[in-house]
């Protein structure tokens, strides 16, 4: 059942996700001293890619220095990247079969606020 959610995310809202994600990541890896948030954005790409199947976790060992490094995030990218999920998900709502999935979106926007900090497991 997951690989079907995640065949129908990937085509309505999954890839221009990781788009989003990606662009975020070089930019950030172009900056040099960004480089940490350039590996989160594009892990946290990844699982915005393909989400079903798996969850994400806080890190027992984050502290100060994610938080720190959170909001350096929100300014550079974080922000942009969750209006990116709320209108995808405001988007997807319309239609009674993309409700499940703009629900999806909105559980994504905390990620994408705060990517530091954050592990992404599966559910099994």
């Amino acid at each position: 059942m997951t690989t079907i959610l995640n065949v129908i995310w990937l085509v309505f809202a999954g890839f221009w996700l990781f788009l989003g994600y990606m662009f975020a990541a070089v930019v950030m890896f172009v900056l040099i001293i960004t480089i940490p948030w350039g590996i989160a954005s594009a892990r946290i790409g990844v699982y915005a890619l393909w989400p079903f199947g798996k969850t994400v976790v806080d890190k027992p060992n984050a502290g100060v220095g994610s938080f720190l490094g959170n909001v350096v995030w929100v300014v550079l990218a974080g922000f942009w990247i969750a209006l990116g999920h709320l209108f995808s998900g405001i988007a997807l709502c319309i239609t009674i079969i993309g409700i499940p999935f703009g629900i999806a979106n909105f559980k994504l926007i905390p990620v994408a606020l705060m990517p530091l900090g954050k592990q992404i497991v599966d559910i099994r």
